[in-house]
């Protein structure tokens, strides 16, 4: 495929900067990009650290400029399946419910003309609602990159109606489990502001008092750890990025989140033992620790509750079992 157009990306380490990994840097720093892109990047040479080529184990340090260059390839007149497996936690003639994986993006957008869950369904099933085009085929509802957990498909247009009707009526049960920063005062609570675009940085989203669209969030306080706490969140409202929006204006950004403050050590950075334990915990989790974990709707054929619950992914356990670790050595 030949490539029509490229973007330059430049980024200058701050001052007291922990050294790390360039390939984890940047796949947390440029916007829809994986560890494997980034990675790709670097193999071939469009990587370079005060103008030299670097390896993907390169190890950047404070007041170093890193150049990108990616390359962006046109975008498909048709989408190709993909063989890409599928973690399907229910399915019938009508739906599936799949558990999403991180690093995958839901549907075909700009830079993201691969790999997504649309180009797995399309592999795996001819048979996909066609409400939307088939850059959204079947899709109803969606996650974002980053973020794991139970999302429903639907195989016709009159299922996908249906529930795109739950969802609009807000009916649909959806609760997330998140680790984020801070103790909360309260066992639990809500958190309420429109959301709208930012206007500091276009691609992000922020609480605003006179633009944007209501948004409501309840929250549960599940387990507490040092400098975070374990909560569980229901949705009253489905907004882009809202769980971590709210919860970054409310000073408990999502932990790990690249976007909206969660990769900020805002505990102990006076303290070189929690600073050093707090960075090894933002390396078990390179992204936003959210996973939207209890998925239930009527099933519009039969009628009857549909209630599904998943596990939690390998680095969301991984980091539980590094903070309760560190809870019960203190």
């Amino acid at each position: 495929m030949a490539i029509i157009q490229e973007k330059k990306l430049t980024f200058k380490i701050p001052e007291g900067k922990k050294k790390e990994r360039i390939d984890t840097f940047l796949a947390n720093s440029i916007e829809h990009a994986s560890r494997a892109k980034v990675q790709k990047l670097l193999k071939n040479g469009l990587v370079k650290v005060n103008g030299k080529i670097v390896k993907a184990n390169y190890k950047i340090s404070p007041g170093e400029i890193i150049d990108v260059t990616v390359p962006i390839p046109p975008r498909p007149d048709k989408i190709e399946p993909e063989d890409i497996p599928l973690n399907i936690v229910y399915e019938d003639d009508y739906l599936m419910v799949i558990n999403k994986p991180a690093g995958m993006v839901v549907h075909p957008s700009a830079g993201n003309y691969t790999g997504t869950l649309v180009h797995a369904l399309l592999h795996y099933t001819q048979k996909l609602s066609k409400v939307n085009e088939e850059v959204r085929a079947g899709i109803i509802h969606r996650l974002d990159k980053e973020t794991t957990g139970l999302l429903v498909v639907a195989k016709d247009e009159w299922v996908h109606l249906k529930l795109a009707e739950q969802f609009s009526s807000h009916t649909i049960k959806r609760e997330y489990w998140a680790v984020c920063w801070g103790l909360f005062d309260k066992p639990e609570g809500e958190v309420t502001g429109n959301i709208a675009r930012s206007k500091k940085d276009r691609k992000k989203f922020a609480v605003s008092e006179t633009e944007g669209k209501h948004a409501h969030t309840f929250y549960k306080v599940l387990e507490e750890f040092e400098f975070t706490s374990l909560i569980k969140l229901r949705l009253k409202t489905g907004r882009t990025h809202q769980i971590r929006v709210h919860l970054s204006s409310i000073n408990h950004p999502v932990f790990g989140d690249p976007t909206y403050g969660g990769r900020r050590i805002s505990y102990g950075t006076n303290i070189p033992k929690i600073k050093e334990r707090v960075n090894k915990l933002l390396e078990i989790m390179p992204r936003q620790a959210l996973h939207a974990k209890t998925l239930g709707f009527i099933h519009p054929v039969t009628k009857k509750e549909v209630l599904l619950d998943s596990e939690l992914p390998e680095d969301f356990t991984l980091l539980l079992n590094n903070l309760r670790l560190s809870v019960n050595r203190e």
